[in-house]
């Protein structure tokens, strides 16, 4: 039977490496899309229960950008890759050069496209990098996005899940030029929800023995 307890710092050091990974490949991916040098790393990954998601996205009537997908394969699962409102509309301006609201008519099909482009490398990164590392195959399905409240974003989500489980991996990301040094990196965050066997199955893959 799972218990979280029996995760340590030492397991959440090497998703935490295994995530830097994964945002290098991604930072590679993008800066060619862009055609700018893009810096991503991860500073820290936590295991949370599902009701401080909607409190880490900015809390429930916050109004954010997400993208969703599921996770197939040998540990299946769900990803949510959340971004706060100022910092989604700066991020859809540096991939189109328009500027945006994302709660009004200016967030157009290129916008939402870009953005949800931005995930789907993003994931797919931090998807591979966890394959390798883990040997457990992990492929992410088409994703689509969503602009509402976080509480409504999240909750949709979950009633996608068939079968769920009681905690996240989060995944924190900051994402910046590597040239300009005034700006503040986009801070986005992902949410890993593994399905029950599938969260199991990953840790006892990084020495976390459930029996």
């Amino acid at each position: 039977m799972m218990d979280v307890q029996q995760i340590k710092p030492i397991h959440l050091d090497v998703l935490q490496e295994v995530g830097n990974i994964g945002a290098g490949n991604a930072a590679t991916a993008l800066s060619q899309l862009l055609n700018q040098k893009i810096d991503l790393n991860v500073p820290s990954v936590r295991i949370i229960d599902f009701q401080e998601m909607q409190s880490l996205a900015g809390g429930e009537e916050k109004v954010v950008a997400a993208t969703f997908l599921r996770v197939s394969g040998e540990a299946p699962g769900s990803m949510f890759l959340i971004l706060q409102k100022e910092e989604a509309e700066e991020l859809a301006y540096s991939l189109t050069g328009n500027k945006v609201n994302i709660i009004d008519d200016s967030f157009d099909e290129l916008a939402a496209s870009a953005l949800n482009e931005m995930g789907n490398i993003l994931a797919g990164a931090y998807l591979s990098a966890l394959s390798d590392f883990t040997s457990i195959q992990m492929q992410p399905s088409v994703p689509s996005l969503a602009i509402d409240m976080a509480g409504a974003i999240i909750s949709a989500g979950l009633i996608e899940i068939s079968q769920v489980g009681d905690y996240a991996i989060v995944i924190d990301t900051l994402m910046g030029e590597t040239d300009d040094t005034s700006s503040t990196p986009a801070t986005g965050q992902f949410f890993l929800l593994p399905d029950p066997d599938a969260f199991e199955r990953i840790f006892q893959s990084l020495g976390v023995d459930w029996s």
